[in-house]
């Protein structure tokens, strides 16, 4: 009997140590495919940012008002990102990835206005910032043994709200409105990195035992695409509020 139990524990224990194993490796494709989405992005709206011309097919380089192709492109991550949701069964993995890529340069054409309206130094200072504010997020929201999970709902009730807030304000122009949703999203999108890193982190382990590798895939490139979009709008809302305007 002793060792029939002693085989269980040496079985579950090398179970145990292949699921830790896959979840690092897991984790480290999440983070891997958000770190080259985040720098797609960040060259493309350099890259336009920084070249008059370029800038001036989507906005007026002066005013930074969008014409009717800027408008497109300012809407166009979130039908994406709609349209990548209603897909995500239907594409392979590789094709899961390319989609995602695709997503990240459209972002960086719809941010390149940044690097007009602030001064490089802020923005690399409030990059640093977010940097720093995420990983330590990420690495709570992966090591707490707290179940966050409740947290699902009111965040997404908060991120549709600050959604509807924003496009009013495109219209209104309002500093009291823009002060009050950045605020906001800061606080939200800092709740939805604790929060997707640990569901990332549990829907790994309970999928683990089927070890479907195109499931793997697919569930890596949508962790990576939940985490930068919580990056970038931390980032963005925190521009607003410390960036130092050109």
């Amino acid at each position: 009997m002793a060792d029939i139990n002693t085989i269980r524990t040496a079985a579950a224990g090398t179970r145990s140590a292949e699921i830790d194993a896959g979840l690092r490796a897991h984790m480290n494709k999440v983070y891997g495919t958000m770190s080259v989405g985040m720098l797609l992005t960040f060259l493309v709206a350099w890259a336009v940012g920084s070249n008059p011309d370029l800038l001036g097919i989507f906005r007026n380089p002066e005013t930074l008002q969008p014409n009717i192709l800027g408008w497109i492109v300012m809407f166009a991550p979130l039908g994406m990102i709609f349209a990548f949701g209603a897909a995500i069964n239907r594409l392979s993995a590789a094709g899961a990835q390319l989609f995602f890529y695709a997503f990240a340069a459209i972002m960086g054409l719809s941010l390149s206005w940044i690097f007009v309206a602030f001064t490089g130094m802020s923005i690399a200072q409030v990059f640093l910032i977010t940097s720093i504010a995420f990983a330590g997020l990420s690495l709570w929201g992966y090591t707490t043994k707290k179940d966050i999970s409740g947290w699902g709902s009111f965040l997404i009730m908060g991120v549709i709200g600050i959604l509807v807030a924003s496009i009013v304000n495109i219209f209104l122009q309002s500093p009291a409105i823009m002060f009050a949703v950045s605020i906001l999203g800061v606080l939200i999108f800092a709740g939805l990195t604790a929060y997707d890193t640990q569901k990332i982190k549990n829907d790994y382990i309970q999928h683990a035992a089927q070890m479907d590798s195109e499931w793997l895939g697919k569930a890596a490139i949508m962790g990576a695409l939940n985490l930068y979009l919580d990056f970038i709008n931390m980032f963005m809302f925190l521009l607003q509020l410390f960036g130092n305007r050109e």
